[in-house]
């Protein structure tokens, strides 16, 4: 069924080296891309195939389960079309950086600064890189899968067990 999208089938044409994978669950489309043509798959999809809403951008943590660590993950819509894909794109730990899709669309911006704060994934020409949820002086990443459950310099379940 995913093969009859034809964002799929435009992505394939333009894209084929830089398509990893293509699924389909439930009726949902996720196309997995090489982090090297993230912008100007984004971009083909913004302007030609009309995906005009970022509706979600975040990022997924595998620690220890897939060979690069992070998954970053984009919610497209189109509303002409009405029409839902997901775009995802391995982020290794050793390079954990990826270029912005604020130049694409704007409210990237805010989306990219929290997963940046919570994940620390930094994204590269990024306008104003810095957290958003966490305090300046906050140390490490919450929503990484190695960080301490009571937080940073904390033993987990200090003082709850006995």
């Amino acid at each position: 069924m995913a093969e009859n999208n034809r964002a799929v089938q435009k992505l394939r044409e333009k894209f084929a080296a830089s398509i990893i994978d293509v699924v389909e669950f439930r009726g949902e489309v996720t196309v997995t891309v090489a982090k090297t043509a993230i912008i100007e798959i984004l971009s083909f999809l913004k302007q030609s195939l009309q995906y005009n809403l970022l509706t979600d951008l975040t990022a997924v943590d595998y620690l220890g389960k897939k060979e690069e660590r992070f998954m970053m993950v984009y919610l497209l819509y189109s509303i002409p079309n009405k029409d839902r894909l997901r775009i995802k794109t391995p982020v290794s730990e050793e390079n954990c950086s990826i270029p912005t899709a604020t130049q694409v669309w704007r409210t990237a911006n805010w989306l990219e600064r929290e997963v940046y704060d919570l994940f620390g994934v930094t994204f590269e020409g990024h306008p104003d890189l810095r957290r958003i949820l966490m305090t300046d002086d906050w140390v490490g990443h919450p929503l990484r899968k190695d960080y301490p459950l009571q937080g940073p310099d904390r033993e987990p379940y200090k003082g709850r067990l006995s």
